[in-house]
């Protein structure tokens, strides 16, 4: 079973496709591929291989765009694949101050400071 991209993005209320997603690898997480099985071992090496490797130490998280959850249901031995796009939304912040760091400027029309909006 599939699904068409524009299926997708027209049942999606706020959708964020735009090319800059796609300049970079995705964040591949693999799930269920830990048994014993040889055939498991080669579908993770073949997933594995399609993308390039990621030192977690050296990596810039705000180049991470995308998420690609692979996931092995060993009852039905099928594959599950999940393609998610990802945000680095600050936290701990007022709502104001967090619009403005994410370059979406708020109606300060019915403030009379900018100090009511932090």
């Amino acid at each position: 079973q599939y699904s068409l991209v524009r299926d997708v993005v027209s049942a999606l209320r706020r959708h964020r496709m735009h090319e800059q997603q796609f300049r970079q690898p995705p964040l591949l997480v693999l799930g269920n591929f830990g048994l014993p099985q040889m055939h498991l071992k080669l579908m993770a090496g073949m997933f594995q291989g399609m993308f390039p490797a990621l030192n977690v130490h050296k990596v810039n998280l705000n180049s991470i765009r995308r998420c690609l959850l692979i996931s092995y249901d060993a009852d039905s031995q099928l594959l599950e694949f999940r393609h998610y796009s990802i945000q680095v939304v600050p936290v701990g912040l007022s709502r104001g101050l967090r619009k403005i760091l994410q370059e979406k400027f708020p109606d300060l029309g019915r403030m009379n400071d900018i100090s009511e909006l932090l």
